[in-house]
């Protein structure tokens, strides 16, 4: 009988992390056997919150699952899969424009690894219109995001503004 464990990589900036993130982290948990929550730490963008922070935030959104962990990537995703021996990239969708935002770079990363596989899933319909951008803007303006955030990231946004 062959077994094998299903595990997946679902990156991002989560700057902050959102209420959308966790829907699709909740859900990839119910699928697979491991999940990676992978922090991108990327050179050239600007975070409100350090890869440190990003870190940590994940790390206490994602103590309900066991087989859920978070690390940090400041290389390409590839890469960073190749190194774990990992295939599975998840990448969360709300609408047309991610999905072909998130297609073009699929397929820029099969062309430097043809055994990374990308899985996208759409968010649940509540979560469409939540962008970080967004919500860093209205967090700027003491604006109440409690129904787009955690807890822990609305108070960590408050403390940053």
């Amino acid at each position: 009988m062959l077994c094998f464990m299903l595990k997946a990589v679902f990156p991002g900036s989560f700057d902050p992390p959102t209420l959308g993130h966790l829907n699709i982290i909740e859900r990839a948990a119910s699928i697979f056997d491991e999940l990676l929550v992978v922090v991108a730490e990327n050179r050239l963008k600007k975070y409100l919150f350090s890869a440190d922070e990003r870190i940590a935030l994940m790390g206490e959104l994602v103590k309900p699952w066991q087989h859920v962990s978070v690390a940090v990537c400041d290389s390409l995703i590839v890469e960073f899969m190749k190194q774990r021996d990992l295939r599975i990239l998840l990448r969360g969708v709300r609408g047309p424009t991610d999905f072909d935002y998130e297609f073009e770079l699929s397929i820029m990363n099969k062309g430097l690894d043809a055994n990374i596989e990308t899985l996208f899933m759409t968010t649940d319909p509540e979560y469409f219109v939540l962008r970080s951008s967004a919500i860093k803007e209205l967090a700027s303006f003491h604006g109440d995001i409690s129904g787009m955030v955690p807890p822990v990231v609305a108070q960590a946004l408050r403390s940053k503004y």
